[in-house]
């Protein structure tokens, strides 16, 4: 089964993050401790200074990282994770801040193999590089790693730097590809969508309604909805017929 068949099944969990709510997110151990709780797993990638892609989704290092409290480190403030070598980032302890447990840095490779080993569906969601990194390289590194894992049928792509999508359809046909979008839709959206060519939209809940989840739907858009912590509200949207939901809480 790849990620478009998957999509064919109804109310789909999405795991953002991972189990964030049990493991500090992001990681190896979060990812693990999805497995049978979820229908996929979302995760975010950017580069290295040495353009590896690793799962990280803020810009800088400070909120899920100890380098705060590395001497060497103290004058790279604001420790954008676009300044650090893996070799450097591997240095630093991405558990504590959550669980007082050392996790170490997790490489997009490490991540998409364990995904294959363990049969697990991954939404990678690109986050926007675009001030530090040329479009078009960002694109290439990712998709050949996924190439390289040999992972294309668990991947989906998303991104809300739109500008990524049309180039990771071009590299890899087969890897579906979704719009992230929040506090407004764009003007015109359906047109707008297959001028991306992406396979689905990934709106916020908050400007999420029936009409626009039917109109989507209709012009065969899958949609999954971020971030959904009420399961009242999940049950609506799923009777919306939305595809899938990404929460941070996995029963």
């Amino acid at each position: 089964m790849n990620f478009l068949e998957l999509f064919k099944k109804p109310n789909l969990i999405a795991a953002h993050r991972g189990d964030r709510s049990q493991k500090p997110e992001n990681t190896l151990s979060a990812i693990r401790s999805c497995i049978g709780k979820c229908d996929f797993i979302e995760i975010d990638v950017q580069l290295t200074k040495d353009l590896v892609p690793v799962i990280i989704h803020d810009d800088t290092l400070s909120r899920t990282s100890d380098v705060s409290n590395i001497e060497k480190f103290k004058d790279r403030t604001p420790w954008r994770v676009s300044d650090f070598t893996l070799k450097e980032l591997q240095s630093l302890d991405f558990g504590s801040w959550f669980n007082h447990g050392y996790e170490p840095i997790l490489t997009l490779g490490k991540a998409l193999l364990f995904a294959k080993e363990e049969h697990l569906f991954i939404n990678v969601e690109i986050k926007d590089m675009s001030n530090t990194f040329a479009d078009d390289m960002v694109v290439k590194i990712i998709i050949d790693m996924i190439k390289k894992t040999q992972t294309e049928h668990l991947v989906l792509l998303s991104s809300f730097y739109h500008h990524y999508l049309p180039m990771c359809k071009k590299l890899s046909p087969q890897i579906p590809t979704a719009a992230l979008q929040t506090h407004k839709h764009p003007d015109n959206l359906i047109d707008y969508l297959h001028t991306l060519q992406v396979d689905a939209y990934h709106p916020d809940d908050k400007i999420t309604n029936q009409k626009i989840v039917f109109s989507l739907r209709e012009a065969g858009f899958f949609v999954n909805v971020f971030t959904v912590n009420k399961t009242e509200r999940r049950k609506k949207l799923f009777d919306w017929d939305v595809n899938g939901v990404f929460t941070d809480y996995l029963v």
